[in-house]
């Protein structure tokens, strides 16, 4: 998947759009790799519920800190930026609020149902965290009836201790499991190059597909956001990926979106 060059005015416009309206993008958040392609394209992944998370993956660029208040007026924000952004398809994730008693849940809701509001007829995927696998949160944003509901288990259960402290493989696993109970169209994501082994990463897919069995699935490239975060163990080959998509298939995934720059949001509707 070769990036494509743009102006840095083409990223500065968006920056200073999202600036002026309070609202925050995983896209600068996480620094994600291919912010520059998606800007140039003016979308964006929003980041709801503040800009600090509560927990400290080791893979992930966006800051741990003390969580900033809710904001009532982030959800109109955003459904006014999606409709000046003119998207068809919005893509809302956060941080994780361990701190709040729905874990955001209805702050989420909201801002779907407020994007559906002023945008009617958009399409609106949710990437939500884990909720710490309470039942309740999950109904409240499942009410809001997104169109695709993702959650993702970004590496092999061994390496959670390490990359993705606070969570848990099995109870994500469960939270995609109960989405999808409820008739939801699922979808989860994974990076290689954290130190998985090629064994231990089939395994963690056949054990996905069988105890969550998500629509979509997404592997990518783990690229670190800076030298003090978890390092790159490994660099995949596009004969590497090309494999490794092979084999999800092999798994019973019905739709394997595999690559280098490859993330769960990104070009999320042609994803679907």
């Amino acid at each position: 998947m070769e990036k494509k060059k743009i102006t840095i005015s083409d990223i500065t416009e968006l920056k200073k759009k999202f600036l002026s309206q309070n609202l925050n993008t995983v896209c600068q958040s996480a620094k994600c790799p291919n912010i520059s392609e998606c800007f140039k394209k003016h979308t964006a992944t929003f980041l709801i519920l503040g800009k600090n998370c509560t927990r400290g993956c080791a893979f992930c660029g966006i800051e741990k800190h003390i969580p900033e208040p809710l904001d009532a007026d982030e959800p109109a924000r955003a459904a006014q930026a999606v409709k000046e952004l003119g998207l068809s398809y919005a893509v809302i994730t956060s941080v994780t609020r361990d701190d709040l008693h729905d874990g955001g849940a209805a702050h989420f809701a909201k801002t779907v149902l407020e994007i559906r509001r002023l945008n009617p007829g958009i399409k609106i995927e949710i990437l939500v965290p884990d909720f710490k696998g309470m039942q309740s949160p999950l109904d409240i944003v499942l009410e809001a009836k997104p169109d695709v509901f993702s959650h993702n288990l970004e590496t092999i259960p061994e390496l959670y201790a390490k990359a993705r402290r606070g969570a848990d493989f099995e109870r994500s696993c469960k939270v995609l499991k109960y989405a999808k109970s409820k008739g939801f169209k699922t979808k989860t994501g994974i990076m290689l190059g954290l130190g998985e082994s090629e064994s231990k990463l089939s395994k963690a897919l056949a054990r996905i597909a069988e105890e969550a069995s998500p629509d979509i699935l997404t592997i990518g490239q783990y690229l670190a956001p800076t030298k003090s975060h978890h390092p790159v163990m490994k660099e995949y080959s596009p004969e590497e990926f090309q494999n490794r998509e092979n084999l999800a298939l092999s798994l019973g995934y019905s739709k394997v979106v595999c690559g280098r720059y490859v993330r769960s949001s990104y070009l999320a509707e042609e994803q679907l």
